[in-house]
């Protein structure tokens, strides 16, 4: 015997109910999906609130509203903002054309008193402070949103998996399908030091190799060296047995630090050109063959929602060909 169900018969969605697929049966509300596609733009039931012109707790109200009616989770709840589930890129997807242009039709699009959505870009902190945010500055200008997150490549890229970025610059292409790259620029790298301590060590490293530079401070990255490992790898055949005088977690700080006589380092040649060419640093070795890395733009596939997000991407492309 079949039981009846008080909100309709059993085996008939209700409006706006699930379908095994996870899609609603019903017309969802407009309002919702408005809610819905402004929090997967911003990244954040606050910034959505304030973009919409609601509360907070409004916007919270009205996604876990549409969660119900979809019986999936759209969002997976951040210590800052959220990530929005495969669901969500799926629904977003399908939802953004049509509402855009029906905001457009109503004259309900985004006018000049209304914030367009951020562009999350993140990357290695010295990229983004010397090369990437003068190359953007334009775009500021011209009203484009821009929300900068330093870090290291693994983590920064499982966050643009989960959809807090819009656009990685990683220090090596991801593996796989699910996010895709672009060379944007290579680093070749120099070993450096100060004039007193070249001037010390003279033209030794290229005859002696490492034993040239033994009783000069090392300065480096991290504690485990992996930049100066790579040079030792790749230009001298040999490992790096020797640790850091001086650990500092920023590229900035080691070039400061070498420039002020600490010692030697390896570092990036974009990033002390200045110094190279004033004097300030003096290139300890010059090998035909130095070692280069390729750094990559990364997103995840398929044409971004937010227009902005090509604007950025086309401007550093164009840019790294320079760098």
């Amino acid at each position: 015997m079949r039981h009846t169900d008080p909100d309709g018969p059993a085996d008939v969605p209700r409006p706006g109910a699930a379908t095994p697929g996870g899609v609603s049966a019903g017309p969802a509300d407009l309002n919702l999906l408005r809610t819905f596609l402004a929090v997967y733009r911003s990244g954040s039931f606050t910034a959505a609130a304030g973009l919409l012109g609601l509360s907070q707790p409004t916007v919270t109200t009205q996604i876990r509203a549409l969660e119900r009616q979809t019986g999936r989770e759209l969002f997976e709840r951040l210590p800052r903002g959220v990530a929005p589930t495969t669901v969500a890129h799926d629904l977003a997807a399908r939802v953004a054309a049509p509402l855009d242009a029906l905001a457009a039709a109503t004259g309900q699009d985004t006018g000049p008193h209304e914030r367009p959505t951020p562009v999350h870009l993140a990357g290695p902190a010295e990229l983004l402070c010397t090369r990437v945010l003068p190359a953007l500055a334009p775009l500021a200008a011209e009203g484009v949103r821009l929300r900068i997150t330093p870090g290291l490549t693994e983590p920064l890229l499982d966050e643009l998996r989960a959809g807090r970025h819009d656009l990685v610059i990683s220090t090596f292409r991801p593996r796989g399908r699910a996010l895709t790259s672009v060379p944007l620029m290579d680093e070749e790298f120099v070993l450096v030091t100060a004039p007193a301590w070249a001037g010390l060590v003279g033209e030794r490293p290229a005859v002696e190799g490492p034993a040239a530079l033994h009783g000069v401070p090392l300065v480096a990255y991290a504690e485990d060296l992996p930049i100066a490992r790579r040079y030792w790898r790749h230009v001298f055949g040999s490992r790096l047995s020797r640790s850091a005088a001086v650990t500092v977690p920023d590229l900035r700080g080691v070039l400061a630090a070498v420039t002020a006589g600490a010692g030697f380092t390896v570092l990036p040649r974009y990033l002390c050109e200045a110094e190279l060419a004033s004097g300030a640093l003096v290139p300890l070795h010059l090998p035909e063959d130095p070692p280069i890395n390729t750094a990559y733009l990364t997103q995840r596939p398929g044409r971004p929602t937010n227009p902005d997000v090509t604007r950025v991407r086309d401007l550093l492309l164009e840019a790294g060909r320079t760098w």
